[in-house]
């Protein structure tokens, strides 16, 4: 008989075959990249730093891969192991500094700021009120109802988490339905059913990619870029990366949810009495809501408006914190803490909201941002960059539209920002091609193990397996087209 494990350590514990296996191989990749003589032990000036990086960046990325253990624990590995090899070099101080900075970098505050703005509209709901006005403005025949859902959850996610996002526009979405069918004569509507549910998932994934603090993974990628590249995207410069690619993808997905939708017959005269009786549970705005919006709006003028703010801001830095460099990431960082201050003091967010933060995606930051200072210190992406002739030897176009490939694949089975922290640390510099890695893991729409959204709309009963593979499909591959075109013809240009 095998000894039980207390419920505390379990959660820690790999529990799926293939968690297990991920969590062996992982150890594996660790010990034959750290302990058998290779190449990266023969680095000049380097020793083994190299190889002690590899090992370590492999054992985090089959864990996160395989979700072998958390992925906040995972991130947390190069706190440990970082020191114990001596990746950045330095003696034993350096050592616990480098591993640690990234833990308390600006990109952390910055997202740590938007989840708390995030949590305050979650908690007056604002956020439902913006989504059911959106919908109301665009119209309630089928067509518009189910382009109302797409844009309106579009919009919110490019705030608040895609999760959280889901989790609030599915009952949105299942009170319209229920409303539809009563006035089609109880006849449930499964394939607009579906379609509507999907246009929740995919709203999600896509609006998530318009703004800097939309999701995780833009800002893995912009600290990535800051730190490796020496470019300080600011949060203006971001939204013209993302923003467009949401307003032209989001008609696409419309188009091919409708081919699902279109199959039944719609009374819509319910839509609008469900969208009238959501904003009459509401009431008015109460002050809370309020003061929520007035904060919310305030923080994204001065985002939106950083560059010529901080060029007044950035020569009085000095006289308060000498030798500071005071690049965007940090202001757009007190811009959120500032925000999420005066949530606080204004007691527009409660400490109960905040509690319910997904604290681990902090963590998950930053240890993406470590994993990537000690592949760069230790000198392993001088020695990746030297192996990877195979795709820099290629013209941009198909370099992209393969990584682009690449990433939304590996995004079907894995987390986004898992896919993310290692496509970041095996692609050439470019930032074209590390926009494209980007934008295509949030990009999976096709099983709904892709991203929470996907598997929170398929547990309302009108999404079946095989319609939501068949639309995502199609989609994941009009995604690939569209993110390696988008890429090569206007992120270059907007980098030139």
């Amino acid at each position: 008989m095998s000894p039980s494990v207390p419920p505390s350590a379990s959660r820690f514990l790999p529990a799926s075959a293939a968690q297990r296996l991920g969590f062996f191989f992982g150890v594996a990749a660790l010990a034959a990249l750290a302990l058998i003589p290779s190449g990266l032990h023969r680095i000049e000036g380097m020793g083994s730093r190299p190889a002690y990086a590899a090992g370590v960046a492999a054992l985090m990325s089959l864990w996160w891969l395989t979700e072998a253990v958390p992925i906040a624990i995972t991130a947390c590995v190069p706190l440990v192991l970082f020191p114990v090899f001596g990746v950045f070099g330095g003696g034993l101080a350096n050592e616990l500094k480098s591993s640690v900075d990234p833990f308390v970098g600006a990109y952390v505050f910055l997202f740590l700021g938007g989840m708390a703005i995030g949590a305050g509209m979650e908690q007056w709901g604002l956020h439902r009120r913006i989504a059911v006005h959106i919908m109301r403005a665009i119209g309630t025949d089928p067509k518009r109802l189910l382009l109302g859902m797409l844009v309106s959850t579009a919009a919110v996610s490019m705030w608040i988490s895609n999760t959280a996002t889901a989790v609030m526009m599915m009952p949105i979405g299942m009170a319209v339905l229920a409303q539809i069918e009563a006035a089609s004569g109880k006849k449930r509507l499964e394939h607009f059913g579906s379609a509507m549910m999907l246009a929740v998932a995919y709203g999600s994934n896509v609006g998530g990619i318009g703004t800097k603090i939309g999701t995780g993974t833009n800002s893995i990628f912009a600290g990535f870029v800051a730190d490796k590249l020496h470019h300080d995207i600011g949060f203006l410069e971001y939204m013209a990366i993302g923003t467009p690619f949401v307003v032209i993808f989001l008609p696409i997905v419309w188009l091919a949810l409708w081919m699902t939708a279109r199959k039944d017959v719609i009374a819509s005269e319910g839509a609008r009495d469900a969208l009238d009786g959501a904003l009459i549970a509401m009431g008015p705005m109460s002050a809370g809501e309020r003061r929520v919006a007035v904060i919310f709006s305030l923080a994204a003028l001065l985002w939106i408006a950083g560059d010529p703010i901080r060029a007044v801001i950035t020569p009085f830095v000095p006289i308060f914190w000498k030798g500071f460099q005071f690049k965007g990431r940090h202001y757009e960082a007190w811009v959120a803490m500032g925000a999420a201050v005066a949530l606080l003091a204004t007691r527009s967010v409660s400490l109960a909201s905040l509690r319910r933060l997904p604290w681990s995606t902090l963590v998950l930051l930053g240890g993406s941002f470590v994993m990537a200072a000690g592949i760069e210190s230790s000198g392993l992406s001088r020695w990746m960059a030297g192996n990877v002739s195979v795709i820099t030897g290629m013209s941009p176009l198909p370099q992209i539209g393969i990584t682009t490939f690449a990433t939304v694949l590996l995004s079907a089975v894995a987390s986004n920002t898992a896919t993310i922290n290692v496509a970041l640390n095996v692609l050439p510099p470019s930032l074209p091609l590390l926009s494209a890695s980007m934008i295509g893991a949030s990009c999976d729409f096709m099983l709904p193990a892709g991203t929470p959204p996907n598997a929170i709309v398929f547990g309302s009963g009108y999404v079946r397996l095989p319609t939501m593979i068949r639309t995502g499909f199609l989609l994941d591959v009009c995604a690939v087209i569209m993110t390696t075109l988008y890429c090569h013809f206007y992120v270059a240009y907007l980098f030139r």
